[in-house]
């Protein structure tokens, strides 16, 4: 039994050994070129109060 396991534990260390994973950095051949198409659309809303709009009516003399 003990030659057994010996020889399970070889096994399973050439098969863990096999899977050891390898990272590389490299630099790539042509430069990253990232397009966007973005539409930006703004609506401004405002609100004038009653009151203020009497006072900046064209009638006032403000402006």
């Amino acid at each position: 039994m003990g030659l057994r396991n010996l020889i399970a534990v070889l096994l399973l260390g050439t098969l863990c050994g096999a899977c050891t994973p390898t990272v590389q950095l490299a630099m790539p051949n042509e430069p990253i070129n990232i397009n966007l198409n973005v539409k930006i659309e703004h609506e401004i809303y405002i609100k004038v109060d009653k009151a203020l709009d009497n006072i900046i009516n064209e009638d006032s003399g403000l402006f």
